[in-house]
């Protein structure tokens, strides 16, 4: 069973990936764009300064990728729990249903970036996040309440 609930924490690494390599991508022709001197810049430059100076549409993809390296912290941790304790069914639907808001979540930010909707698929996003936890605590807890 540890491969089932592995499985969904894999598909979110490598959709960081997938976001950090597009976030890249458009990165680097807008600076071409906008005329910033990488060779010039002021070192330890970080992404944050280039707000103002790329468009809106490029640095959302930065954002995105941003918030996954964020709240998806917390997934993590809580996947391994399982792995090593064990996961029930419903936990590797929950683990499964955080991904797919996740990416979800990625492609509305970069792509439309719309804030009612993108605050409720964080929403819906952290309350399955809660679930788990929640499991989490019980998977480990149970054993120690019980001796």
């Amino acid at each position: 069973m540890p491969a089932e609930i592995l499985a969904p924490a894999a598909v979110l690494v490598a959709w960081t990936l997938v976001m950090q390599l597009w976030m890249t991508v458009t990165r680097f022709p807008a600076l071409a764009v906008a005329e910033v001197d990488l060779k010039t810049a002021k070192p330890g430059g970080r992404g944050q300064d280039l707000e103002g100076i790329l468009p809106d549409k490029v640095m959302w993809k930065s954002h995105n990728y941003a918030h996954l390296m964020e709240q998806p912290t917390v997934f993590y941790p809580l996947v391994a729990i399982f792995a090593i304790l064990g996961a029930t069914e419903g936990d590797i639907v929950l683990a499964w249903a955080y991904v797919g808001i996740r990416i979800v979540h990625s492609l509305w930010q970069a792509l439309v970036n719309r804030i009612p909707v993108r605050v409720a698929l964080f929403a819906i996003g952290s309350a399955v996040l809660i679930a788990l936890a929640i499991r989490a605590l019980f998977v480990t807890l149970a054993p120690v309440l019980a001796a």
